[in-house]
């Protein structure tokens, strides 16, 4: 590779600019940024001026970035990797960027799992649980590793009826329209039809 030219800058929001570089890639760099590396449209780079750029400038804000966002809310490294790639980020640095948060243990999904059904175990199904985990990108191994840690503890029956307590619901004098609004409400938190049937007063 001899070098690589810029083809086309575009204007961004918050002193940013997108630039089309004639090796597919896209680099979205400030303003200030495109001064000091004196870049334009046009502009051609040698090869350790354009490793230097992705490196030491949107290599590292890379970093920056998926640190920031593990800062504001846990996210599984399927997440995080989503949003780098939304930000711009080339691949090979959006994988760069993961590594290093994944080494301190910034994003770890067997810890994201484990909190995961903590907090939401007491609403939803083991399946409902193993369903949006896998959605979030944890491993479906991993999801069932954790989720049979939590086996003993769980009673699906009697967190039914825990749920139906907390909405008023009495089997005894639920109307049909009240049984098919529980039934529902019950189904989409992932519970056997069955276990849910026999809940509601519908066996």
């Amino acid at each position: 590779m001899d070098g690589v030219v810029v083809v086309s800058v575009e204007p961004l929001s918050k002193g940013k600019r997108r630039l089309h570089l004639d090796n597919g890639e896209v680099w979205v760099l400030y303003n200030g940024e495109l001064r000091a590396c004196s870049l334009a449209e046009g502009t051609e780079l040698t090869q350790a001026q354009y490793e230097q750029i992705r490196q030491d400038i949107i290599g590292k804000r890379a970093k920056k970035r998926a640190m920031h966002l593990l800062e504001k809310m846990d996210r599984t490294e399927q997440e995080l990797r989503k949003k780098l790639l939304e930000s711009e980020y080339p691949e090979d640095l959006a994988e760069d960027a993961i590594a290093y948060v994944k080494h301190y243990h910034y994003v770890d999904d067997a810890r994201y799992a484990d909190c995961y059904v903590r907090l939401r175990g007491a609403a939803k199904s083991r399946g409902k649980l193993l369903a949006e985990l896998q959605n979030k990108g944890v491993d479906r191994e991993l999801a069932n590793r954790v989720l049979a840690e939590y086996e003993d503890e769980r009673d699906e029956p009697q967190m039914i009826r825990e749920l139906m307590r907390k909405r008023n619901y009495d089997p005894q004098t639920a109307s049909l329209q009240e049984q098919r609004r529980m039934y529902g409400y019950l189904m989409r938190r992932g519970f056997q039809s069955t276990d849910i049937c026999k809940a509601i007063g519908r066996s």
